[in-house]
């Protein structure tokens, strides 16, 4: 093979490991963040969402800045001039999120908290073109879609006609605004200072437990607070190690290697992966209707990604 046939084929090479890579982040990324789905509504009656969030990221504190001490040192001078944005990134996608997560769990159903978050795909196409210029490809809202009518399937258990009788209240509201919050950071990432991993998941930590305190001063003056029972330290355990901590650090990595209009619509696995851990876990029956929008979900991504997997394949076999 001549020289030039193998420098058209390096780039290929490096973007075909790179999006592997980002997918199997981001597949552990969203089943962990299905567990913490699920986790948020066996809180419920075991512990206060606002002390849940506030708990969570007490234990994800101590436990990255135990692991990030030499990469906290090496990373100071950036720290020092960026500590506003750092902080802001956890206060906003860590804490505010998932505090109106927990507190729209409290009111609405998790049928209506997955439709709901659907949606964050969809703002992230909205806000990369209205701050960016960057537009979406029509195979990737031709994927949104796809990956919409998935979670549609299975949040209305095969019968689409059950959206008609959806009942809407408080924690819907508050569930929208988490979409807007979290599209809002993915969108923000790309102005994410160069630091170490680590570094920036633990200045993100931080920035998540002090925009906590607020909101704990605000609950114990209008109500004592509950400490939680043993379920609800289960919970609260579950939280601060696998959504706060390795999901938060593969979403990131993810992004960083594709983007984030393409990390995004895998929010939509979601759902699908909820329902594997329910059949999993709590023995809860599959359906015909559940491998219906499993096959619809992963079609989308597949479509939307599919001049990416079309060149890798084409890279393999012209590669000797």
């Amino acid at each position: 093979m001549e020289g030039s046939e193998l420098e058209s084929i390096a780039p290929l090479r490096l973007e075909a490991g790179m999006s592997l890579r980002a997918y199997a982040l981001l597949i552990l990324t969203n089943f962990l963040w299905a567990g913490n789905s699920v986790a948020g509504k066996l809180a419920v009656g075991h512990i206060e969402p606002v002390l849940l969030t506030s708990l969570r990221w007490v234990f994800a504190c101590l436990i990255i800045l135990v692991l990030a001490v030499p990469q906290l040192k090496r990373d100071w001078p950036v720290i020092n001039v960026k500590w506003p944005l750092l902080l802001g990134y956890g206060a906003i996608g860590f804490t505010l999120f998932n505090l109106l997560l927990y507190m729209a769990l409290n009111h609405t159903s998790t049928v209506n908290v997955m439709i709901e978050q659907s949606g964050i795909p969809l703002v992230i196409f909205l806000a990369n073109f209205a701050l960016f210029r960057l537009r979406a490809t029509l195979a990737q809202i031709a994927g949104f879609v796809l990956t919409f009518c998935g979670v549609l399937v299975t949040a209305t258990h095969g019968d689409i006609r059950q959206l008609l009788h959806l009942n809407l209240n408080i924690g819907d509201a508050m569930m929208l605004v988490a979409v807007l919050v979290y599209a809002g950071y993915t969108v923000a990432l790309r102005w994410k200072p160069d630091l170490h991993w680590k570094t920036f998941l633990a200045t993100s930590c931080i920035g998540a437990l002090v925009a906590c305190v607020p909101a704990l001063i605000w609950r114990y003056h209008n109500a004592p607070v509950t400490w939680p029972d043993a379920q609800g330290w289960w919970v609260v355990a579950y939280a601060a190690v696998f959504p706060s901590l390795i999901a938060a650090g593969a979403y990131i990595a993810a992004i960083e290697l594709i983007g984030s209009n393409r990390a995004g619509l895998f929010i939509n696995l979601l759902p699908i992966f909820g329902v594997i851990l329910a059949v999993l876990i709590l023995r809860e029956p599959l359906h015909g209707f559940h491998i219906a929008a499993l096959a619809l979900v992963c079609a989308g991504i597949v479509l939307a990604e599919w001049s990416r997997i079309r060149a890798g394949l084409a890279e393999r076999t012209i590669a000797p």
